[in-house]
């Protein structure tokens, strides 16, 4: 399919057929879409899992590690970056089930250092949003320690009043996860790593790697295709820390177009974050996902991806009542550290998702026309 025929495409909304996935015709489809690219980005290694009426199909490209010539597998760790954020969400969706937090609550009633402070005029659920009122998207380098990181929200002022501006910001969505975190009683990875993975059967994901799972952790590489790996920085498990291979995001993925296999308190919290709650352009802003109304065509998919979106302050309509999602809704979250690149992107209502992990941190612009080009393979 040409890039030209790609971008003038619409998803479909029929029902998928039910039957047994053609697997060449599939591998032949993601094999067109991702060997030019990797060879057109210095990719190393890429793991690329498809789910298709609810079966998982696995595709390996390249080295996980380059000094040792390492080949990427399904249960290889990459770091997901920002796709952590739907990690976050979920957490968060399911303390709000337990009764522990109200997204209407404001982050001094768990943060009391910012009580009265500017910050504290939003409320969680604008936090988690990414719509406070202009927080940036990094702290600055000077902000590394705890006590830093709360005169930091001590002194910023915002640029509108909560609920007006979309800018996308780690220091948001990381005081929503750490807010959580406090509500819970339990430090953040702690709460991830021992109660949320577990509970989705996610076994190959981490946001502190063990020694036990080091030899599967992938070597990142930067611009200069130096051997490189997440460093740390404030609320970086909440905001880009988890590492997981595309076997368990597959999982997720597939959790997520359905949920009828979890208890009931998670189905409830997979069903959170696909709840919209504010338009911006053709983009809706979920808790971790963004979405799209079908049809969904590349240009909208590009432009809700764009550094337009990621960089800069972008008018924000708030849904009232915030919204579940109509027929035929695209959901997807890329995600990037200095040596990683990921993209997650999944239609329920047709049954099909594509998760997309490489080695290094190529244009998102890329990774969106590959897994739309995909997509396009899937969907009749």
């Amino acid at each position: 399919m040409s890039t030209k025929s790609i971008a003038l495409a619409c998803l479909s909304l029929l029902p998928l057929t039910a039957g047994a996935v053609d697997t060449a015709a599939v591998r032949a489809a993601v094999d067109r879409a991702i060997q030019p690219l990797m060879a057109q980005h210095d990719v190393p290694g890429m793991a690329v899992a498809v789910t298709v009426g609810g079966q998982a199909l696995f595709f390996n490209y390249g080295e996980a590690s380059k000094q040792d010539h390492k080949p990427v597998t399904e249960n290889t760790l990459f770091e997901l970056g920002s796709v952590s954020k739907t990690i976050t969400a979920t957490l968060a969706c399911h303390a709000q089930d337990l009764g522990k937090l109200s997204f209407a609550d404001h982050p001094g009633q768990y943060v009391a250092q910012l009580k009265g402070s500017a910050i504290d005029r939003a409320n969680l659920l604008e936090l988690g949003t990414y719509t406070p009122g202009g927080l940036p998207l990094q702290f600055p380098d000077d902000v590394e320690t705890e006590a830093q990181t709360i005169a930091y929200f001590r002194a910023w002022r915002p640029d509108a009043a909560p609920g007006q501006l979309r800018r996308y910001s780690n220091p948001s969505l990381g005081l929503f996860g750490h807010a959580t975190a406090r509500a819970l009683g339990i430090g953040f990875a702690d709460a991830v790593e021992g109660r949320l993975f577990p509970a989705l059967g996610l076994k190959h994901s981490h946001i502190r790697v063990p020694a036990g799972a080091t030899g599967d952790y992938a070597w990142g590489y930067d611009k200069a295709n130096h051997p490189v790996r997440v460093s740390p920085g404030p609320f970086d498990a909440e905001t880009y820390g988890v590492k997981a291979s595309a076997a368990d995001m597959i999982r997720f993925v597939q959790q997520n177009i359905d949920a009828s296999g979890l208890p009931e308190p998670l189905r409830r919290a997979i069903d959170c974050t696909h709840t919209g709650y504010f338009r911006i352009g053709d983009t809706v802003q979920g808790l971790g996902w963004e979405q799209y109304r079908a049809p969904v065509t590349l240009a909208a998919l590009q432009a809700g991806n764009s550094q337009k979106m990621s960089a800069e302050p972008n008018p924000a309509v708030r849904l009232e009542p915030p919204q579940a999602p109509p027929r035929g809704t695209l959901f997807n979250k890329t995600g990037a550290t200095r040596g990683f690149g990921a993209y997650v992107v999944f239609v329920p209502d047709r049954g099909v998702g594509i998760v997309m992990l490489a080695n290094k941190n190529y244009p998102i612009s890329a990774r969106v026309e590959a897994a739309y080009s995909i997509l396009g393979q899937l969907v009749p």
